[in-house]
């Protein structure tokens, strides 16, 4: 048994089964372990199910190590106890409504609130291919632990790296328009915060530019909807990345409005990466 391993819930079901091959390309990715994981109220029930889903990684990753795992009770708790010494932990997800068994929304939504480490929740329709651009969404230097999870999945998958930074908006006290035009000091003050915002993404991400030299990246900061602004860019990413400040042993999901969107609508896979 390894502590370095990629973590999945299943439990028989067809989004399980996605789940489970987007697990086994982030651990042959990782060059880790894949260990399924299926909790359950009677084990004699998970054999046949454990089984199947390690046949069928074998059949498309012949190489690739795997574990399988019982776990007794439901299945946020054990995957929340993979999540300490995982370094992925996937679970999959229709969406939110008339989804049921171990991996219904709600999973997905109670995990983030209780992960130790980074959760991919697998949804949209893309396949697990390379290519595809990684979508990173950045409100501060409290999200590193996010920007540096996306630097290390667009090395990984050879993609770029798109960052969308999103920005408080600023009120700023109406003013007589000046004689001249956008040279009044509201303006110029606008102007200095309007650049000072477009800034902070270069000065946030500077270190991990560094690092990972070989990684495009495109930043681009919005006032207003990041929400909104992920969701459109999911369209085309292969995964798009967020950081969430939810503390582990709190009660219920913590996880705020982007969150929220990303994880009922997103058209990619959204791994939510928990601040350090």
């Amino acid at each position: 048994m390894t502590d370095r391993h990629v973590a999945v819930g299943v439990d028989g079901s067809l989004v399980a089964v996605r789940a489970l091959d987007w697990a086994a390309e982030e651990a042959v990715r990782r060059g880790t372990v894949l260990r399924i994981v299926y909790a359950v109220a009677d084990r004699d029930e998970a054999g046949p199910i454990l089984a199947s889903a390690a046949a069928r990684v074998h059949e498309r990753h012949p190489g690739l190590p795997v574990e399988t795992r019982t776990e007794e009770g439901g299945a946020v708790p054990a995957l929340a106890r993979e999540s300490e010494s995982a370094v992925l932990t996937v679970v999959g997800t229709r969406g939110f409504g008339g989804v049921t068994g171990l991996l219904a929304g709600s999973v997905s939504l109670r995990l983030a609130a209780h992960t130790y480490g980074p959760l991919l929740v697998v949804r949209g329709d893309h396949p697990c291919d390379q290519g595809r651009e990684v979508l990173l969404g950045l409100e501060s230097d409290a999200d590193a632990a996010a920007a540096a999870h996306a630097f290390q999945e667009a090395e990984r998958r050879g993609a770029r790296l798109r960052v969308v930074h999103s920005s408080t908006h600023r009120h700023t006290t109406p003013e007589l328009p000046s004689l001249v035009p956008a040279t009044s000091p509201g303006q110029t003050r606008q102007a200095q915060n309007d650049r000072a915002e477009q800034d902070v993404p270069r000065f946030s991400i500077a270190r991990l530019r560094e690092a990972y030299p070989m990684v495009e990246v495109d930043s681009r900061t919005v006032r207003n909807g990041p929400a909104h602004a992920l969701l459109a860019g999911s369209r085309e990413a292969g995964i798009v990345v967020i950081g969430i400040r939810s503390g582990v042993g709190r009660p219920g999901p913590q996880l705020g409005p982007v969150a929220h969107t990303l994880l009922h609508h997103s058209h990619c896979p959204v791994a939510l990466v928990p601040a350090t």
